[in-house]
């Protein structure tokens, strides 16, 4: 796969699923969205941990940056 997410488009995925996860924890989301929200949390480490974001390729978009010459 293509890396194509740098260290500070990790960083805000892994805080917006640490925070989806307190409130999913603390009872504030229930039900559907509770559950909808949790896979998009699950969805936002596991493309954190790989370095590669499946609907970034499209667009070509990448927030890696790039290496200098």
């Amino acid at each position: 796969m293509v890396k194509n997410i740098g260290k500070v488009d990790k960083v805000i995925r892994i805080a917006v699923a640490l925070v989806v996860g307190v409130l999913v924890i603390a009872g504030v989301l229930q039900g559907a969205a509770a559950i909808v929200l949790g896979l998009v949390a699950v969805a936002l480490i596991a493309t954190s941990v790989i370095g590669s974001c499946p609907l970034y390729l499209p667009f070509g978009l990448s927030t890696l940056k790039k290496p200098k010459k």
